[in-house]
């Protein structure tokens, strides 16, 4: 029987990457939306890590994404790229907010050949994103996704409703149901859609969806 799920914020993904399920993150303001964009873009992988501001009530380790994405990078002969707050501000700005991460992709021993703003669908218009590493350190996303692999989830992922350059209408949420039950597929196990922050009515309602989307595709019938 196939298991599939609903749940919010970074305790919600640690419990279901305990039980062993795959995690998709739905952050639509801004980090699902942007690494949609980056997936759009042609982008290697998109990865979430957290800032080194957040404190949420579970075990956090942005500089194991930096060297999971260095990895990634080495192995493709490519770069990474860092998108994180502030949207409006310096890169020196945005360098100390994820510097954590940044630490273990110089660990990994690959380059980040960019540090830019979250801004949805917009991201992928600051630069080429093509055949890169994508990670978003962010508040809620981030956290989330880092904190699911952190917990041991198969795999993690992303989700948006949002539309981005490339998809409109429910394009954005068919892709999220799509890559959720192929991950599942893989692993042979359940899925988790987590609203990235539970008191974010459109991460919620955007949760919602990709869910009924999964169910239409008949995910829990196969």
């Amino acid at each position: 029987m196939k298991l599939l799920t609903l749940s919010a914020n970074a305790s919600g993904a640690v419990k279901a990457a305990r039980e062993g399920m795959v995690v998709m993150v739905v952050d639509i303001i801004d980090m699902s939306t942007t690494l949609e964009a980056a997936i759009d873009a042609g982008a290697l992988a998109v990865l979430g890590a957290s800032p080194d501001t957040a404190r949420p009530p579970v075990p956090l380790d942005p500089e194991a994404i930096g060297r999971r994405a260095a990895r990634l990078a080495l192995e493709a002969a490519s770069s990474v790229v860092v998108v994180t707050e502030p949207r409006v501000g310096s890169d020196e700005e945005r360098a100390n907010n994820a510097a954590r991460l940044l630490t273990g992709v110089r660990q990994g021993g690959a380059e980040v050949t960019s540090i830019i703003p979250n801004l949805g669908a917009e991201t992928a218009k600051i630069c080429s994103l093509t055949n890169k590493v994508v990670v978003a350190a962010t508040a809620t996303g981030g956290v989330a996704f880092d904190a699911a692999q952190n917990a041991g989830a198969p795999e993690v992922i992303t989700g948006t409703v949002a539309r981005t350059m490339k998809k409109r209408g429910a394009a954005p949420a068919e892709a999220a149901a799509q890559r959720a039950i192929e991950a599942a597929a893989k692993h042979n196990t359940g899925i988790c859609i987590v609203a990235a922050s539970g008191n974010s009515m459109e991460d919620v309602l955007a949760a919602e969806y990709i869910m009924k989307k999964i169910i239409e595709y008949g995910f829990l019938n196969k």
